[in-house]
């Protein structure tokens, strides 16, 4: 995410580094590879020379304090403008109405139907609603099944009329029955269409009048770059959208549309896909975006995946076995399985400063653990349970089952050893403190 964009820019900080103060002249040296870095991260050219010209403005101003680089400086004023070019502030979605209905928009392909589906799950999970998927698109083969697929992914029932080709209608009386069921959201996945697609284009309009919705947002894959800020432009135009989803931005190496997009059409990013799961689905802060553009990790958004894995009833028995010394392997899978949840390895551990730069060019994926968990699952229980009883002939059969070497049973029993010591020693040293295990 935003590879290319956050290489160039450290680039052009370097520029500045070894200098004693800022000048008019390393100022413009620096905000010229700033600029390139934004065309080239396929950013608006206006929007690229208005944003190099504040900051240069606000540059100039400052006075550099004596324990202040001129090169800390400037990444601490392009971090603000940055935050502010992609809207300042989280603005969440309008979950006001009884019910509350959502209308999704967007281009052919954009990935409407996946984001409804995981715009229900992340409200029934995280926000407590009792939503319901409206499968609004009536030509799109397959649509209506796809939206069916996913809702029994995500534990949503979806409303669709078989034959019915007229979306309003569709939309209206999927309302209806939302009111008369006590469902209290309902997301109205439509048809992609075109913007110069008149009588699309007059058809989700009519939907909208049918429906009033609280919340229209609009679709559209960040990978498109520039081309998704121009059609977002033409659809706010006609539909007077609430707020934009990027779909795709894990793939997105330039970052573009999610710097751009905020400043065409005034109207603020709301959420975007991280993935293809139905959990990867996050809500836009302009300014940990702003932190990850710039290596400067997201821990915040770090915690807050690992408290949605965190089960505090799990965490108070484990203590308890730490505190005995009965932390077993059982115990170690269970907290690999918490981590995995959480997402890519990679991308977590980009969350953490100075650690997406670290692991630039290294390959981690989802099967990082994959090794320790083949290893783990071929003990029997009672090996698991009690690791001391690991004689040689017990780890040679644990190696041939699970595919590795002894060598790689031995360095995991060891780095377990080393894992449940320290853990024993937080928890006696630190009172309620918990720590997940580190890996090596």
């Amino acid at each position: 995410m935003f590879e290319n964009l956050s290489d160039r820019l450290d680039h052009s900080f370097k520029l500045l580094k070894g200098q004693g103060r800022i000048t008019e002249i390393n100022v413009a040296e620096t905000l010229k590879e700033v600029r390139r870095a934004l065309l080239d991260a396929d950013v608006n050219y206006k929007i690229a020379k208005q944003f190099t010209e504040e900051v240069k403005a606000e540059a100039l101003g400052q006075k550099i304090l004596t324990a202040v680089k001129p090169s800390e400086m400037m990444v601490k004023i392009v971090h603000e403008h940055l935050t502010m070019l992609m809207g300042g502030e989280n603005e969440p979605i309008n979950l006001k109405g009884n019910p509350t209905v959502i209308l999704i928009a967007g281009l052919q392909g954009s990935g409407k139907t996946t984001f409804s589906g995981k715009l229900a799950s992340l409200l029934k999970n995280k926000q407590g609603k009792n939503p319901i998927l409206v499968a609004g698109d009536v030509y799109r083969p397959a649509a209506i099944d796809q939206l069916k697929v996913i809702g029994e992914q995500v534990s949503v029932p979806v409303y669709s009329e078989e034959g019915n080709m007229n979306p309003v209608k569709i939309a209206k009386a999927a309302v209806k029955e939302a009111k008369m069921k006590g469902f209290n959201t309902v997301i109205i996945d439509t048809a992609g269409r075109l913007a110069i697609d008149e009588v699309m284009m007059k058809e989700i309009a009519a939907v909208k009048a049918a429906v009033n919705p609280h919340e229209i947002l609009f679709v559209v894959d960040a990978m498109t770059g520039q081309d998704a800020v121009n059609t977002a432009s033409e659809f706010n135009d006609r539909l007077d959208f609430d707020g934009v989803v990027l779909t795709k931005l894990d793939g997105d190496t330039r970052g573009g549309a999610a710097l751009s997009i905020r400043s065409v059409v005034n109207k603020p990013v709301k959420f975007v896909g991280t993935g293809e799961k139905m959990d990867a689905l996050d809500a836009f802060h302009p300014k940990r975006m702003a932190d990850r553009i710039l290596g400067m990790g997201d821990i915040v958004s770090l915690v807050e995946k690992a408290q949605e894995q965190f089960d505090q009833e799990e965490a108070r028995k484990l203590q308890k076995k730490i505190a005995k010394n009965q932390f077993d392997f059982t115990d170690f899978m269970s907290q690999i399985q918490q981590i995995k949840k959480m997402g890519n390895i990679k991308d977590l551990a980009a969350m953490i400063p100075g650690m997406g730069k670290a692991m630039k060019n290294m390959e981690m994926d989802d099967d990082a653990f994959k090794g320790i968990e083949a290893i783990i699952n071929s003990m029997t229980p009672v090996e698991r349970a009690t690791p001391t009883l690991m004689n040689g002939s017990r780890r040679k059969r644990i190696a041939d089952g699970s595919g590795t070497s002894v060598a790689e049973v031995n360095r995991l029993l060891k780095q377990f050893d080393e894992t449940r010591k320290m853990m024993k020693m937080m928890t006696s040293s630190k009172g309620k403190r918990m720590q997940m295990p580190k890996m090596r």
